[in-house]
């Protein structure tokens, strides 16, 4: 008692201000949204393995800009970043897929706030394989035969190929459930049905990569900045056979002529506001899509971008 007293007695007197008391008691690491919209402090963001490098580096970068602010970052899948958003405990989701409508609806419930979508960039989901394999490209049919239940593909040379040293038994090397990824091949490609039983689900998309550099037999699927040149291939990818194969590049990803291109996105709980905003706006502006750029991903063209 006699303790408030004398911080009373101090503020009465002009000899310290009201803010510092609520300053003294604001942590810098506050993990929600509301930590996010002060300045000074931490902007949780989660979700995305996809998008887990870039996301990094957009931290790295912003804080030469906003020294005051730390972005901390981790992955987990698309999926896992959405559940913390639903539950109001991070301030942005990272996600390679869009929220279910049941999500959104979710959200509002546990936190009375709508979230809001912001697209960052594209990215072309590309098909590897190993360096070696005869194969360049694929149609978006065989793919469904070699990855999806009931798919009759289980053998390259089922596909009129051979591949040298050996080896014919398809290694398909897929992705956990909680990834958006994985949910944006299951529909585009699958048609919405489950995958074969017995796929290698990597954590990661630098794992999926990196598993099929190391398996001549081996296809997988992952986002194509996690590209290996010398290492891997890109598959020219057709909708349908008898249709042009068109490669995952840039160009072909904004004129949506690559067949399985998709948008990359972030999400908030509601309109950002504060140092979330200021934040935001930095990766829609040029400095934060020249980092989406570096990472192998596509740009926001220059009309869509914040100045």
């Amino acid at each position: 008692m006699k303790s408030h007293l004398i911080w009373k007695l101090l503020i009465g007197l002009g000899l310290i201000a009201p803010a510092m008391l609520v300053t003294s008691c604001k942590p810098r690491g506050d993990a929600g949204p509301k930590g996010a919209s002060g300045g000074g402090m931490t902007i949780q963001n989660k979700g995305s393995d996809t998008m887990v490098n870039v996301a990094q580096v957009w931290a790295e970068e912003y804080k030469r800009v906003n020294p005051q602010v730390d972005v901390e970052v981790s992955g987990g899948g698309s999926g896992v970043g959405i559940a913390a958003l639903i539950k109001g405990t991070i301030a942005i989701a990272n996600a390679s897929r869009e929220m279910k409508p049941e999500e959104i609806e979710q959200a509002k419930k546990n936190t009375g706030k709508e979230p809001k979508e912001i697209i960052v960039g594209y990215d072309a989901l590309a098909v590897y394989v190993h360096r070696d394999n005869p194969i360049n490209e694929i149609t978006n049919e065989q793919l469904a035969a070699i990855f999806a239940e009931g798919g009759k593909v289980t053998k390259w040379s089922e596909m009129g190929l051979r591949i040298p040293g050996g080896g014919d038994d398809i290694v398909r090397v897929s992705r956990q459930s909680s990834s958006g990824t994985y949910e944006f091949f299951r529909e585009h490609i699958l048609n919405k049905k489950d995958f074969k039983l017995g796929s290698r689900d990597m954590n990661g998309s630098k794992e999926v990569v990196e598993l099929v550099a190391s398996t001549p037999t081996a296809i997988g699927y992952s986002g194509m900045g996690y590209n290996m040149p010398g290492k891997v291939k890109m598959l020219k990818v057709a909708p349908k056979a008898g249709q042009p194969a068109v490669e995952p590049t840039v160009a072909n990803t904004l004129n949506k002529n690559y067949p399985i291109a998709r948008s990359l996105q972030i999400y908030t709980l509601g309109e950002p506001q504060g140092e979330l905003k200021k934040y935001v706006d930095w990766i829609l502006g040029d400095a934060g899509q020249h980092v989406v750029e570096k990472s192998g991903y596509v740009p926001l063209p220059p009309e869509k971008r914040r100045k």
